[in-house]
């Protein structure tokens, strides 16, 4: 056993010294497997954190909140609009029964978005904001990161006072910090509020939901002073469910509710729908099912032009090599290990590949993040597949030139020019 490894080491520094060598043929090897490596790793890294950063947004809109609306999410196939659109907004008034009557429900909140607004400060203002009206229990439904001051006290949603919270974008752009903003009174849409808290940056949302950045958030009872929602918004009743709550309970007890608080009879569909994140969730398993697929297909082709460049590279190895192995051979060294001799230098070229391949795709991550708001990071399941990948491209590309190699006669290969 030691003998073994004495040889396959002394087999190892001479694959080495055989890299240092052939400057330009290990050059030109190890740019093949390295493209190949990065193509493979750059894109499961890429679609990685792309649904890394998807299902974080999603999760950001609760994965145990159902959101009762006019419209049902979806699209896939043929999307019946014309059964939806005569269906009535909910309203304010549907609230109270939910509170009441749902019993596996631990918050509930009415909400709408009103888009293109103008906030001003001074002389200074800011175009295309989203109001936000939301009621009481908003905050325990929906993350909001409050940066400075706090949200509304019941006292101010229940009276509609004219107070109000900053995404980053708004306070950013009018006051020179979130200290200056705190009780300074702004215009939204002509009416004066009073700021009370202002939000973290949350950065751009890759689903176009979920980020505050540029929302300015009131009291409804304030808000619908301002913005009649049934004409020019989009309300929706956010419902959250208890703790050890399934989402299909939860919606079958919504269901009956809304129903009852409808007056629709048995066999009437309903004119209202509960969509959920799952569903969402289940249309990313497919969509990134197949870009993996695709992503899959590239680093493979990439890979085989690798594989053929280190296969081609250890061919002319073994011609250069022919004296030396009919040596070896004479003199007691056994087929396997001239075979695991030039395997283990067809696997040092590609894991050095590799590793070139890892480090490019790691300055690519670097790059990324530094000038984007778009969170790339490179998983240590990605890191284990190149490394792997890379030993058994390895592997592949060296057998046959170290089968070839250790099938020599002796004789006949010392005799060889």
């Amino acid at each position: 056993m030691i003998a073994t490894l004495k040889i396959l080491w002394n087999s190892f520094k001479m694959a080495m010294q055989e890299l240092r060598v052939n400057k330009l043929r290990t050059f030109l090897s190890l740019f093949g497997i390295t493209i190949g490596i990065f193509c493979i790793i750059a894109v499961l890294t890429l679609t990685g954190s792309l649904e890394h950063n998807i299902r974080k947004d999603l999760s950001d809109l609760g994965e145990d909140v159902i959101y009762l609306q006019k419209w049902p999410w979806g699209g896939n196939g043929e999307y019946a609009w014309w059964k939806y659109m005569n269906r009535p907004e909910p309203e304010y008034k549907d609230l109270k029964p939910i509170q009441d009557k749902v019993h596996s429900a631990v918050y509930a909140s009415f909400n709408f978005d009103a888009s293109g607004k103008k906030v001003e400060f001074g002389d200074d203002y800011m175009d295309g904001v989203t109001m936000m009206a939301v009621t009481n229990d908003f905050d325990q439904i929906q993350t909001l990161q409050i940066l400075d001051g706090r949200f509304f006290a019941n006292s101010e949603s229940n009276s509609g006072a004219n107070v109000a919270i900053l995404g980053f974008t708004i306070w950013d752009g009018l006051f020179s910090s979130p200290e200056s903003a705190m009780g300074k009174m702004v215009k939204v849409a002509g009416r004066d509020v009073k700021v009370i808290g202002v939000l973290k940056k949350k950065g751009e949302s890759m689903i176009g939901a979920g980020s505050f950045d540029n929302a300015i958030i009131l009291p409804y009872r304030f808000a619908r002073t301002v913005v009649d929602e049934r004409r020019f918004a989009d309300p929706y009743i956010l419902v959250k469910a208890r703790p050890g709550v399934s989402l299909d309970q939860l919606k079958d007890e919504l269901r009956g509710v809304m129903r009852a608080t409808h007056r629709l009879r048995p066999r009437e569909e309903d004119d209202f729908a509960l969509n959920e994140i799952s569903s969402a969730n289940d249309s990313l398993n497919s969509m990134f099912g197949a870009i993996n697929l695709g992503g899959g297909f590239i680093a493979f082709f990439s890979l085989i032009v690798g594989g053929f460049g280190i296969a081609n590279i250890m061919f002319v190895t073994v011609k250069e090599r022919t004296n030396i192995i009919g040596l070896k051979k004479a003199i007691g060294a056994r087929r396997n290990i001239i075979l695991m001799e030039f395997l283990l230098e067809s696997v040092c070229l590609c894991l050095f590949g590799g590793l070139l391949g890892l480090f490019m795709v790691y300055l690519l991550t670097i790059i990324i993040n530094s000038v984007s708001s778009f969170e790339m990071v490179i998983s240590v399941g990605a890191f284990i597949a190149g490394l792997v990948v890379s030993v058994g491209v390895g592997v592949l590309a060296g057998f046959i030139p170290a089968y070839i190699a250790a099938r020599l006669d002796p004789v006949v290969a010392i005799r060889s020019n």
